[in-house]
């Protein structure tokens, strides 16, 4: 791609607005002036009231084929970079934190195409999220970043990745849980700071974003995703370049190996003033990188291309299923708190470093992802997750028994669970729900509308299987209980006699900060009934779900540590005021207290060590 390609031909008004758009994203995203009298000068201007989304949708920023011809050298932004602004149309709602829970995938494997490599690794995460994908890709001089809407398969052929060279690269797929779900808020997210910049991509949530952005000098709303702002101060620290020696308090910049300006140095400054949960994969043109918070609330695994003895690269992925697809072999999971350095193929290549004191790291991997999120052939805290499903229904079985004739399972997360029911009560599984597997999963998908109609077009009833039998459903979960009432209605109108539900997890009362979709506790159908009330609503003639030490029990994780905050108000971590308040009342309160972070050290550890002492 030719950087320095000439920009879109503009008549008097388009052009006019570009230049407003321009300014804006220099004064407000780039901090290069925030002048109030400014800015009411710059509303005022005709042209800018305006401007619409669509004027600028595709001529401005999308190329011929709907993908970004990005490619930012030495450090230039782009006019394709210039032009990517915030949406100035937001709504209220809108301009609320957007939280979001995805897939992250990395590689760096020289001689190999790493675009394609990507491209498998994305797919192999599609379930994580499914409304936007993107990529960025390193030759080692430039990166070439393309994201859109849509699946991977839609985001991606193979004239688009025949045009991503290089080596380095790392992947994004992704689902909003709050606000819009645009082109802005995907990902990775660009940034033209330090040599040819960096793209980054987060799964997690964010619980201090109010005063990242403030820091970063952004005002509320310009940020289409917490992880603009993470990008956006990661960005301030490369340009600053600055190292700090010496104790120093949060926020602020160790002494460390790297020379200043360096990302790896930016991370450490940046990361350990981020509250909440990200596991983050970045690219520059030289390396990958990849980083838990403290608490490791979101899965990264780390994978080796080739053997010891003959090294070809290495992989950073959300799930282990994404390194077996792409030929990679499972070395370990992140610690929280890590961060990892890969500069090149071989295992000295390799750069591990806690950013937290370890009295400050706070293992608690969601339990969601074990219930729900994973893929069943995933390696969290080192079991296979099938396994832990099947054991929680087999613990549901002696919990709660049921008088039937067939159990079934709720394709996909709660088939495991029905068979280990199954199995442990003597009563025989068998199907009774049929999945088109080009369905997308409804718990993810933006609004209840959405996911009601969503169901029907999912799933559909085996009704010979069916009709006249007494039957015991198993999901994995109930949070607003629209998609349950909905299967519980196909089932009756099947022929189904009676209807007994067993949920492989507790009542999810309350709402996560950290990456699922349940901003306020109103949408939470166990916060507010009683067990009766939820079965008359879901018109089922019973209902029982596995208590949380049953749970714990089933995972079989040792003494690792769990969030758990969904199921029981126990929030690891202070939660955002603003967003409490709406739907926590006084039981808000109820975080762990994680308070301010404190300074923090950089500690090189060997590569399959880990960077927490004795893992």
């Amino acid at each position: 791609m030719n950087t320095d390609a000439p920009w879109p031909d503009l008549d008097e008004s388009e052009s006019r607005e570009l230049k407003i758009q321009t300014k804006l994203h220099q004064w407000v995203i780039h901090g290069l002036g925030r002048r109030l009298d400014d800015l009411l000068d710059l509303v005022a201007d005709p042209a800018f009231a305006g401007m619409t989304r669509a004027v600028h949708a595709r001529t401005l920023l999308e190329g011929p084929t709907g993908t970004l011809p990005w490619e930012p050298t030495n450090g230039r932004r782009s006019p394709a970079h210039v032009r990517r602004r915030a949406d100035l149309r937001t709504t209220r709602a809108e301009r609320q934190i957007v939280k979001e829970a995805c897939g992250v995938f990395g590689v760096y494997a020289p001689g190999r195409p790493a675009s394609h490599l990507t491209f498998d690794g994305l797919y192999a995460l599609q379930h994580r999220g499914q409304e936007s994908a993107g990529m960025a890709v390193s030759d080692g001089r430039t990166i070439t970043v393309v994201k859109n809407m849509g699946l991977v398969t839609r985001v991606f052929d193979e004239r688009t990745l025949s045009g991503l060279t290089g080596h380095i690269a790392m992947g994004h797929t992704r689902y909003s849980t709050h606000g819009a779900s645009d082109w802005h808020a995907a990902q990775p997210v660009y940034r033209p700071a330090g040599g040819a910049g960096f793209a980054l991509g987060h799964n997690g949530n964010l619980t201090n974003t109010p005063e990242l952005a403030r820091r970063c000098g952004m005002l509320p709303g310009m940020a289409p995703t917490d992880s603009d702002i993470v990008a956006e101060l990661l960005a301030s620290a490369l340009d600053a370049g600055e190292e700090v020696s010496g104790d120093v308090p949060a926020g602020t910049l160790p002494v460390g190996t790297s020379s200043p300006g360096t990302l790896t140095s930016a991370l450490r400054q940046v990361l350990p003033g981020v509250q909440g949960a990200y596991s983050l994969v970045l690219v520059d043109s030289q390396r990958l990188y990849g980083a838990r918070d403290s608490h490791g609330f979101r899965p990264l695994c780390l994978g080796r291309l080739g053997t010891a003895e003959r090294a070809e690269g290495w992989v950073l992925a959300s799930e282990s299923p994404a390194l077996d697809v792409v030929g990679a072999t499972y070395v370990r999971e992140l610690d929280p708190g890590e961060l990892v350095t890969i500069d090149g193929p071989g295992e000295d290549d390799v750069h591990s470093e806690l950013l937290f004191h370890p009295a400050d790291v706070d293992p608690r991997l969601c339990i969601f992802e074990l219930v729900y999120f994973a893929r069943p052939d995933s390696r969290l805290y080192g079991r296979e997750v099938h396994g832990a499903r099947r054991r929680m229904g087999e613990l549901l079985a002696e919990q709660a028994p049921a008088d039937a004739e067939l159990v079934m399972g709720v394709p996909d997360s709660g088939v495991p669970a029905a068979e280990g029911f199954s199995r442990r009560s003597g009563i025989p599984y068998g199907q009774g729900l049929v999945k088109n597997r080009y369905i997308g999963r409804t718990f993810i998908d933006p609004g209840p509308d959405a996911r009601r109609d969503a169901v029907r077009r999912k799933l559909n009833p085996l009704r010979e299987n069916i009709a006249g039998k007494r039957l015991v459903v198993v999901d994995d979960s109930i949070v607003r209980g629209t998609t349950t009432r909905a299967i519980v209605g196909m089932l009756r109108e099947a022929g189904a006699t009676e209807v007994h539900l067993r949920i492989s997890s507790p009542p999810f009362r309350w709402p996560c900060f950290y990456g699922i979709d349940t901003p306020t506790r109103s949408e939470l159908l166990a916060a507010s009934l009683t067990l009766g009330e939820i079965e008359g609503y879901l018109g089922v003639d019973s209902l029982a779900y596995i208590g949380l030490e049953e749970l714990k029990a089933a995972i079989g994780a040792g003494r690792a540590g769990w969030c758990d905050a969904c199921l029981t108000g126990r929030y690891p971590t202070p939660v955002p005021v603003d967003l409490a308040s709406g739907g926590l009342g006084a039981a808000g309160a109820e975080g762990g207290g994680a308070g301010d972070v404190p300074a923090h050290g950089v500690r090189e550890q060997p590569l399959l060590q880990g960077a927490l002492p004795g893992v």
